[in-house]
């Protein structure tokens, strides 16, 4: 909370996050338990609604708590937090749900007594309804760029498609950072450049400031760094810090390792990883 205490109000034009979920992890407390995650994100959400402009953006990556195979969607604690907030503000400073973004991604921990867990959250809210969004700085590639209008239409013969591409989904396929991702550092649970790239893209304009109240390796302010935006970040780990702001001069020089925002494509089946074996031998 000392980040916040040095933000004026309504000076930040996005608040782009993703928290810890709880669940006794490396940089968590031992006792981190759903009542910590409320009594924490409590506190985060109502300093960083305190912070946003009017108009501006509040992104939330969230998970699951999981515990004995059992689970809790943190993004509906999350909705519910911001809503006992909203009460008594007037409309102009009410938090308004616009996507619930679904991160969809195909690897990471197999679950043997439940289906595996593969998509995570984001939830975006504006700060009332009169709220900045550049949509045809996100757009993608249209499925049928060629396709028209049919006869008898008053458009009969056009092109029907944006020739600046289609409005994205609410589902995105990105790769997690696992493995040897170009992105990985030493921290467990970071999420991918393109994620805060295409928010950042979307939601704010150059020059604007975001803020990261849960920053981690610093994946939010690198990405702010290769768009032109001002950052103000924190983790009370040191050893993510220091990451964080390697990361971020890496992306200030042009140096750092990302994957491109690119289309997840299936594998090519004449490689042999690609095929079934004839025999197989567990």
């Amino acid at each position: 909370m000392k980040l916040f205490s040095k933000i004026p109000d309504e000076s930040v034009a996005l608040v782009l996050t993703s928290p810890p979920y709880c669940m006794k992890k490396a940089y968590e407390d031992s006792k981190a338990d759903i009542k910590s995650f409320k009594l924490q994100n409590g506190k985060a959400l109502k300093q960083s609604i305190r912070v946003l402009k009017k108009g501006g953006s509040l992104c939330w990556q969230i998970g699951y708590h999981v515990k004995h195979s059992s689970i809790i969607p943190l993004d509906y604690l999350i909705y519910q937090l911001v809503e006992s907030i909203n009460k008594n503000k007037p409309d102009d400073e009410k938090m308004i749900l616009r996507n619930r973004i679904v991160w969809s991604f195909g690897h990471g921990l197999n679950a043997d007594k439940r289906m595996s867990g593969r998509h995570e959250v984001i939830l975006w809210f504006t700060k009332g309804d009169d709220y900045y969004f550049d949509l045809d700085a996100i757009r993608v590639p249209q499925k049928y760029p060629g396709k028209k209008y049919p006869k008898g239409h008053s458009k009969e013969g056009r092109y029907s498609g944006n020739p600046l591409g289609k409005n994205p989904s609410d589902v995105w396929e990105i790769p997690n950072v696992k493995g040897r991702h170009p992105e990985k550092e030493d921290h467990p649970c970071q999420f991918p450049l393109a994620i805060p790239l295409r928010l950042i893209n979307a939601l704010t304009k150059e020059g604007d400031i975001v803020v990261d109240p849960f920053m981690g390796s610093g994946t939010t302010g690198a990405a702010c760094e290769m768009t032109g935006r001002g950052f103000f970040g924190a983790d009370i780990h040191e050893e993510y810090l220091v990451i964080a702001a390697r990361r971020i001069n890496e992306a200030r020089s042009g140096e750092l390792r990302y994957r491109p925002d690119v289309p997840v494509v299936e594998p090519n089946q004449k490689d042999a990883v690609a095929r079934k074996p004839k025999t197989f031998k567990w």
